[in-house]
């Protein structure tokens, strides 16, 4: 019984293609004698005549056609299964799963995030918006590779995870510029009867900034409440009402929203955790937003420091 040799049927598919074997073996990098030789042991295997002479050329013969039209199948195939092999290895992302508390800075996300998308092996950000408790409940069934959160993990909760401290900013005050040229006083004494947008009942902010206003016997007028922090920068920017926002992220909220810096309330400050599944991080995405929170979000260089 024959055994069909691919190599052989190789080039016979490349002699049938180009017509002779003097061009194949140019395709092929082969001396024409070592091609001619192998099509004669493939025919001896097969116990058939692929070609016949046509004067200086080679013509197929009737078993060489049907032959012919198997072999381009064959070969067509393989190269499928290359690029199918080529594609899969440019489709080969790490998946990263993250979600985002409503209560937490976008802003400060997006600039956490950002370093991992573009470093090292490639990444496929999958982001998830949600209130603490059900992105929580994502992790424990492992949808989640990570939440960002302004508190650590509650001890309450059956679920198995570790806080990471990313880093801590106190606050800055912000509004629309036709709203600040109202302004008179000094800061903080200017809030007092201003419009004000207040972070959602969510955010570990809220209690902390309004018993900041107690202290400074202020009394702004709350027009406001958001879950997200993001949404209330965007009414801010439409002069609804000053906010508040991380000192780590000034210029970007002033360049993003075209909002001014009123006055920085270092008292209220602001927490960023990443609550994952692993003690000690491991992921490449995680590693590398640690890093940029050490050495840039809320490092030495960032625009969080005192004054």
């Amino acid at each position: 019984m024959a055994v069909l040799n691919f190599k052989h049927l190789r080039y016979f598919w490349m002699v049938a293609k180009t017509g002779s074997i003097a061009r194949a073996s140019d395709q092929l990098c082969l001396t024409p004698q070592s091609i001619s030789g192998q099509l004669s042991e493939f025919e001896d295997r097969l116990g058939v005549a692929l070609f016949r002479r046509a004067g200086r050329n080679r013509e197929l013969s009737d078993a060489g056609r049907r032959i012919l039209s198997h072999a381009e199948q064959i070969f067509a195939l393989g190269d499928e299964i290359i690029d199918l092999l080529n594609d899969q290895k440019a489709k080969e992302t790490l998946p990263f799963r993250v979600g985002i508390a409503d209560s937490v800075s976008k802003s400060v996300a997006y600039r956490l995030v950002e370093p991992a998308l573009t470093n090292g092996d490639p990444v496929r950000l999958v982001c998830r918006e949600w209130r603490l408790q059900a992105l929580l409940a994502e992790l424990a069934i492992n949808r989640l590779d990570m939440i960002f959160a302004d508190r650590p993990m509650p001890a309450n909760l059956n679920v198995r995870g570790y806080s990471h401290l990313l880093g801590e900013s106190g606050l800055t005050v912000f509004g629309a510029p036709g709203l600040v040229e109202q302004l008179t006083d000094g800061f903080p004494a200017q809030l007092e009867n201003m419009p004000f947008l207040l972070p959602g009942e969510d955010a570990a902010t809220r209690p902390k900034l309004i018993q900041w206003f107690e202290a400074n016997n202020l009394r702004p007028h709350i027009v406001g409440e958001f879950d997200d922090s993001a949404l209330m920068k965007a009414f801010g920017q439409a002069s609804a009402g000053l906010f508040a926002a991380p000192t780590a992220i000034v210029d970007h909220v002033c360049e993003q929203y075209k909002v001014v810096p009123i006055g920085r309330i270092d008292a209220v400050v602001e927490h960023v955790y990443a609550i994952t599944t692993e003690r000690r991080l491991t992921h490449p995405a995680i590693v590398a937003i640690s890093k940029t929170a050490r050495e840039d979000v809320f490092g030495p260089n960032s625009q969080n420091r005192p004054r």
